[in-house]
């Protein structure tokens, strides 16, 4: 253990969604900080990837392949990762998926998959580590949401009001979990440089984007990744129920 608010050592951290992008980038920096982790992706090449790059920092890693949607294998795969890493103590819901279509193009299928992975797999996973963070008396859950569920976007309106759904239960979890000393928040993130985007969009849409950014450029990984750090770490200790968006002043709310 540290007196260092901004270590995690000792400590068991569990990012979903960790194989690739952002999450990879949560990971690796918890882990360089001093947490073990629980990394948790349906791509397996990529999730043993991230694994890799774990134990090159001096972790344990645990690796799970289940989906965030399937409730019974996440309060198994707690089980198990307790019970090879020991509690975990910091959650990261960040597993979550991209869909650009206009209204009349999204299906009820698409309408319920963005859902089920986005609200339910966040849902669903805190409720598999709740009771261990209460009987401890201590825990984080930061939710990834988006600078869409903060503003919304002239497309894909079935993320937005998944991101926003994410918000809500953000709000609602700090207020019920404060008395067990648990602290959630949520990262919405503006347009960050990942391999899903880039795949997506291409470079040439995505340098259009920047332009509409005051700070001129898309987020790295790693800023949203330092963002998540700071949440779960001891320098956050009276932070709870917040929405943070680290989008380079593209989105500006109040509340």
């Amino acid at each position: 253990m540290t007196d260092n608010p901004s270590r995690f050592d000792g400590q068991v951290a569990w990012i979903t969604g960790s194989g690739r992008g952002m999450g990879r980038a949560h990971a690796e920096l918890l882990a360089a900080r001093g947490a073990d982790i629980v990394i948790h992706d349906v791509l397996v090449d990529e999730a043993g990837a991230a694994a890799d790059a774990v134990r090159a920092l001096g972790r344990r890693v645990f690796v799970s392949h289940a989906s965030v949607t399937d409730v019974a294998a996440m309060r198994t795969l707690v089980s198990d990762a307790e019970r090879e890493l020991g509690p975990v103590s910091i959650l990261v819901n960040n597993a979550g998926i991209g869909q650009h279509l206009a209204i009349e193009d999204i299906t009820p299928e698409a309408f319920q998959r963005m859902f089920d992975i986005h609200v339910k797999g966040s849902f669903f996973c805190g409720q598999a580590v709740i009771p261990g963070m209460k009987s401890r008396n201590s825990g984080r859950i930061i939710n990834i949401s988006s600078n869409w569920g903060l503003a919304g976007a002239n497309t894909a309106s079935h993320y937005c009001a998944a991101k926003t759904a994410v918000l809500g239960l953000t709000k609602a979890w700090a207020k019920e979990l404060a008395p067990w000393r648990i602290l959630v928040n949520a990262v919405c993130p503006g347009g960050v440089m990942t391999e899903m985007p880039i795949r997506v969009q291409g470079m040439e849409k995505i340098r259009e984007k920047e332009k509409k950014v005051p700070l001129g450029r898309w987020a790295q990984p790693g800023e949203i990744a330092e963002t998540v750090a700071f949440l779960a770490s001891g320098e956050a200790a009276f932070i709870t129920g917040q929405a943070i968006s680290p989008n380079g002043g593209e989105t500006i709310v109040g509340f």
